[in-house]
């Protein structure tokens, strides 16, 4: 298995289906890149942006974000790892990182991809993990007419069965749609073009985009708030859900000590393959914490939870 895979925590009706896009944490500069600059892929606040968390323990299964203090001038982007499950629900989870401020913001974020989860992440429980091979190297970003043409060392291809090399190539595929200026991705390997994937030949046709990906997505999947995030108060929660008794689910938001501040019923947007939700949740706190984002639903035979998805978020009083 590729990395470490080791020891995670959420809708009225919109109109359109498949999951949303764009959201926001902490590191090192991207490489020299000649990329065009593209557009910024979301105005979702890092917990620092909003009130600085220092002092403020993380719950234990936090997956890091960084709450320290940056220098200079940052941007904020998300990275696609999988979040680990107990019950069979793993699948994509994005999680912010902070840049040094750069035009070549893809190329930030997939620096940050291929550095994988930081420490606390994979020790959460369940962890946080990559499917992409260790000792992968960013060669390169275009973009053009919607199309981001990444460009990726041998290492990518190698090792991992069907499963591992869907997962790789759909992290990707996710972090570089979080842009808007980005639909499809086509992929390089040191420089030629690579349609076929593994061993097992997981075959692309050209340039793909996320609906070729929905399975590897759990059964309910946020995509904002990002693992780490601050939510607002009221905060906004979108993201896609499937396979669910009509299309219902529940958002539970609670407090650093485990109490439920909210919970509320959501719905996807459709019976389709990857219904849309996004939604707002209010919630009362007296002072800024981390909390915990919770969506999940009830069996239809006796309520109890399932497809449970839940992560560390950041709250805040409401203003």
């Amino acid at each position: 298995m590729n990395r470490s895979l080791r020891i995670l925590f959420v809708a009225f009706l919109v109109a359109a289906c498949g999951p949303s896009t764009g959201d926001l944490g902490s590191v090192a500069p991207p490489p020299s890149t000649t990329q065009p600059s593209i557009e910024l892929p979301s105005d979702e606040p890092t917990p620092g942006s909003t009130e600085n968390p220092q002092g403020s323990p993380r719950p234990s299964s936090s997956p890091g974000a960084t709450a320290s203090p940056t220098t200079g001038e940052t941007t904020t982007v998300r990275s696609y790892f999988i979040l680990g499950s107990f019950v069979d629900n793993a699948g994509l989870v994005p999680v912010l990182r902070e840049i040094a401020k750069t035009k070549a913001v893809g190329s930030g974020a997939m620096t940050e991809l291929l550095n994988g989860p930081n420490e606390d992440e994979l020790g959460a429980s369940p962890a946080m993990y990559t499917a992409i091979p260790q000792g992968t190297h960013f060669l390169g970003l275009t973009i053009d007419n919607g199309v981001a043409t990444v460009n990726l060392s041998r290492e990518f291809q190698s090792g991992g069965g069907s499963t591992t090399v869907t997962q790789r190539v759909a992290q990707v595929v996710y972090t570089l749609t979080q842009f808007p200026s980005v639909d499809k991705v086509l992929f390089k390997v040191d420089g030629s073009v690579v349609t076929v994937f593994g061993s097992e030949g997981i075959v692309l046709d050209g340039p793909v985009g996320r609906s070729r990906f929905y399975d590897q997505l759990p059964t309910i999947f946020v995509d904002r708030p990002a693992s780490g995030a601050a939510l607002g108060n009221p905060g906004r929660v979108a993201g896609s859900a499937q396979g669910l008794f009509e299309a219902t689910f529940r958002i539970t938001l609670l407090d650093a000590s485990g109490k439920t501040i909210a919970d509320q019923q959501a719905m996807a947007a459709c019976f389709c393959e990857s219904g849309s939700f996004d939604v707002t949740v209010a919630y009362t706190v007296s002072k800024a914490q981390w909390g915990t984002l919770r969506v999940w639903d009830g069996s239809a035979k006796d309520g109890t939870p399932e497809n449970v998805r839940e992560y560390p978020v950041w709250l805040t009083p409401a203003r």
